[in-house]
């Protein structure tokens, strides 16, 4: 409701993006630019940010990440680029991935998706 009283229509639909944002450094173009060109996947550069939005699932593959700066990168090397994010992060020893929707999380996330009767 705003100031005026006015009532807003509001959509609580899955948007099915989830998204990353990086810090605008050395590892953090590198992990863009081996996400830039991935199907689903948008990479917008800021003065001091990087977003990395994706349909449905990021999948951030740190042995491609790893050839690509030419040393390795772990989770912690992403814990620390990384700012903020959005979805569901699912962080795996050789990998982090975003998934947008916790149902299709479910199998890393201990998510119950038995129904519940009303």
């Amino acid at each position: 409701m705003t100031a005026e009283g006015k009532q807003f229509a509001v959509d609580r639909s899955s948007s099915n993006r989830c998204g990353v944002t990086l810090m605008n450094n050395q590892n953090g173009h590198v992990v863009a630019d081996v996400m830039r060109g991935k199907k689903g996947v948008v990479v917008t550069d800021y003065p001091s940010m990087i977003r990395v939005d994706g349909d449905r699932v990021i999948d951030f593959d740190f042995e491609e990440i790893s050839e690509a700066l030419g040393t390795e990168f772990s989770v912690e090397d992403f814990e620390e680029i990384m700012s903020t994010h959005y979805g569901r992060m699912v962080h795996l020893d050789d990998r982090t991935i975003l998934f947008a929707n916790p149902e299709d999380a479910a199998e890393y996330i201990d998510f119950d998706l038995t129904p519940v009767e009303s």
